[in-house]
């Protein structure tokens, strides 16, 4: 292990676009039917639905909260909805299905989607068995990365000390709070990043590959 992540007995991970290629774009389906459930709850065009989506995102920060606000939605209704995408654009990864299977201590997902969906996508790339738990929008109480809460709600859950911790995560913007909480923080700049790719603080170690960064680290076998 290299020395300066040999007290790591932690390993957290985001789970789209971090655990698959950002090319596989499965939030470009989950954005659709989004846009879709704002139709039907609202009476408007697509167009007029889409922009509604998105004012929920800046200011609710995610579309969940802004319907769940104004409307009363159900999440688990919606997050069912939106998320009955089909998963064959993914593809099993042994380089990292390998170096995740390495990695000494606890592993675990912290995601902003819901565990159904997340175990639909973990097996799909081929690592249904590599993590203890999944840290979901419903144990954060619908408020996501990156608000504090989110992180603090997944720290206290599964007893993580944050100083022996690291997350990963493909959106810059949502690793400075961990790295206040004291997590060490790696960036998957995979082209993913709309919002926040200019953020430099908060973020320790930085690749475009998680499976060979992790295999970097760890040293050959």
């Amino acid at each position: 292990m290299l020395p300066a992540l040999a007290h790591i007995d932690a390993w957290i991970f985001d789970l789209d676009n971090t655990l698959y290629p950002a090319s596989a774009d499965l939030f470009g389906l989950i954005d659709k039917r989004m846009t879709a459930y704002v139709m039907r709850i609202t009476g408007q065009s697509f167009e007029d639905a889409y922009k509604v989506q998105k004012t929920y995102f800046r200011e609710h920060g995610t579309t969940l909260n802004g319907l769940m606000t104004d409307h009363g939605v159900d999440p688990h209704h919606f997050l069912a909805d939106v998320h009955a995408i089909e998963m064959d654009v993914l593809q099993e990864d042994k380089n990292l299905i390998d170096a995740i299977a390495r990695l000494p201590g606890r592993k675990l997902i912290f995601t902003n989607g819901d565990e159904p969906y997340a175990r639909r996508v973990l097996a799909g790339v081929g690592l249904s068995e590599s993590f203890e738990a999944i840290h979901d929008i419903h144990a954060m109480a619908y408020r996501p990365k990156p608000h504090a809460h989110a992180y603090e709600s997944m720290v206290a859950s599964f007893g993580i000390d944050p100083h022996r911790a690291l997350f990963a995560d493909d959106l810059a913007r949502n690793l400075p709070p961990a790295k206040a909480l004291g997590l060490t923080t790696l960036w998957i700049d995979n082209g993913s990043e709309q919002v926040g790719a200019d953020i430099t603080d908060g973020i320790d170690y930085r690749t475009g590959d998680l499976g060979l960064w992790l295999h970097e680290i760890l040293g050959e076998e």
